[in-house]
């Protein structure tokens, strides 16, 4: 005698329902881009870096909901949100003006290509010496 296949299938059910979804995080819900535009001091060309910034963040964002890390993205737009809440306070804070600094942070940006070991020069290997004529 075969047992029905219903009992599995309840407890299938069941475990489902019981298991909290995590709601996937709602970026384009945030209006980010919206809430810069609103914001006229977000629109004055000396406040750019700080426009990039919050960009950046909510593409970070997308990111994360991407590679199903909901909560993280979440952490990320409620960054975003609270820089946008109070954009005065959030330009005075921002801005780095030191140029090592920044020439570093974009340096760091840049993707990096391997180099294959054999193709790497030695570090006391020297120029060739110019022939005088």
């Amino acid at each position: 005698m075969r047992r029905p296949l219903i009992a599995p299938a309840l407890v299938l059910a069941m475990t489902a329902s019981a298991v909290p979804a995590r709601a996937a995080c709602d970026v384009k819900g945030a209006q980010i881009e919206e809430a810069i535009a609103a914001k006229k001091e977000l629109r004055e060309d000396a406040n750019a870096q700080t426009v990039r910034d919050l960009r950046t963040l909510r593409d970070a964002a997308i990111v994360l909901e991407t590679y199903k890390f909901p909560g993280e993205c979440e952490v990320l737009l409620g960054i975003a949100k609270s820089l946008l809440a109070n954009p005065d306070k959030t330009i005075v804070r921002g801005g780095d003006t030191d140029e090592d600094e920044a020439e570093s942070l974009v340096e760091a940006r840049e993707p990096k290509a391997k180099v294959p070991a054999d193709e790497k020069a030695p570090a006391t290997a020297k120029a060739p010496a110019a022939k005088a004529n």
